[in-house]
């Protein structure tokens, strides 16, 4: 098998494409021959050394890459309801970046009907993510006023069309003029281009009494200022922290910077939640892979609405798996639009299309 390697921390030349044999295979495991591995930011953040989970569950070397499509090719003596040939998503809670996989039996999911296999490795993560922040977490009620930071990205896309299926009313904030549409496409009632206009006095404007939910992944850049325009009773949903992470041009850190933005992060004081009457929650979906049934039901549900088409794909652009760097380079520059996707060279950028 091939697959994606990073020795230690540093830029884009640290993701390296190596041949290795595939791991043993477990009596509750099944190993699947990946056609398409998905792509998020958190896959950068893995390489730069600042992953915690990664840290905590593998160290270096590490291969990255939390999903993948593909086919069941050997199932472990314990599994009697995917045989081979089934064709899967799978959580892969690192070493997606690769050729193959072996995975428990509890992070495969059969493949949703209409979507491709490269459509398919870019769903599972960020709906999990959008589907946990908004369903579990934000619980919020009909009619409610949401603002979705990175609208037009993979979790964000997924955001907005999740809130609208709940019955919100969605505001989406982009970064360009290219991603207006985007985000309006899949349903932002509004959408604020913080190219051309500044963001919260537009903000304010689409819900002067404030949001019943905020969802941000940024970090610094604007999270006190998420806070402070909850209405009463409003929740700020805090997935990622991207903005923090200053790099150049080769996506090695800036530490000096990254230092400062530390420093800089707002501090939340309690006695200001309880005086205004908000909340702030946080997660990371990566630390969720041991819940099975939590798993497992949200992705029944977000299987039942994008096979009822209540769901829309997210645009998807799909590199050869050994492009990898390029890739991350592209995602770090912030002006992608849905996901990306790697393709092993045994599948064929666009084979995975076709299927």
């Amino acid at each position: 098998m091939e697959k994606i390697v990073i020795h230690r921390r540093g830029g884009y030349d640290r993701l390296r494409l190596e041949r290795h044999v595939v791991p043993p295979l477990g009596a509750h495991d099944v190993h699947v021959r990946v056609h398409a591995a998905g792509m998020n930011y958190a896959d950068c953040i893995v390489r730069m050394g600042l992953y915690s989970s990664a840290k905590e569950y593998v160290g270096w070397p590490i291969t990255p890459g939390f999903e993948i499509a593909g086919t069941i090719v050997r199932t472990g003596e314990a599994i009697d309801d995917l045989p081979v040939g089934t064709e899967v998503i799978g959580l892969t809670r690192f070493g997606g970046y690769a050729s193959d996989v072996v995975l428990p039996r509890r992070q495969v999911f059969p493949r949703p009907r209409g979507l491709s296999m490269e459509q398919a490795a870019a769903f599972p993560a960020v709906h999990l993510t959008a589907y946990h922040a908004l369903c579990e977490l934000a619980r919020p009620k009909l009619g409610a006023h949401v603002l979705v930071h990175s609208a037009a990205g993979g979790v964000g896309s997924a955001l907005v069309q999740i809130a609208r299926l709940l019955g919100c009313h969605v505001v989406g904030v982009v970064g360009g003029s290219h991603k207006v549409e985007v985000a309006a496409g899949f349903g932002a009632h509004a959408v604020i281009d913080t190219s051309r206009e500044p963001l919260w006095p537009a903000a304010e404007a689409y819900a002067p009494a404030g949001y019943d939910v905020i969802l941000d992944a940024n970090g610094i850049s604007t999270l006190g200022e998420s806070l402070r325009h909850l209405a009463p009773m409003g929740r700020l949903v805090v997935y990622g922290f991207a903005s923090m992470l200053p790099r150049g041009g080769t996506g090695r850190l800036r530490w000096l910077s990254l230092l400062w933005n530390f420093l800089r992060t707002p501090r939340i004081s309690p006695f200001e939640l309880t005086q205004k009457n908000r909340s702030v929650m946080g997660f990371n979906l990566s630390y969720l892979f041991d819940h099975a049934k939590l798993l497992a039901d949200s992705m029944d549900q977000l299987t039942r609405w994008v096979e009822d088409g209540a769901l829309r794909s997210l645009p998807v652009r799909s590199f050869p798996l050994a492009q990898a760097g390029e890739a991350q380079r592209l995602l770090e520059g912030g002006s992608t639009v849905g996901k990306l996707v790697l393709v092993p060279e045994s599948i064929g950028v666009g084979e995975g299309a076709r299927r």
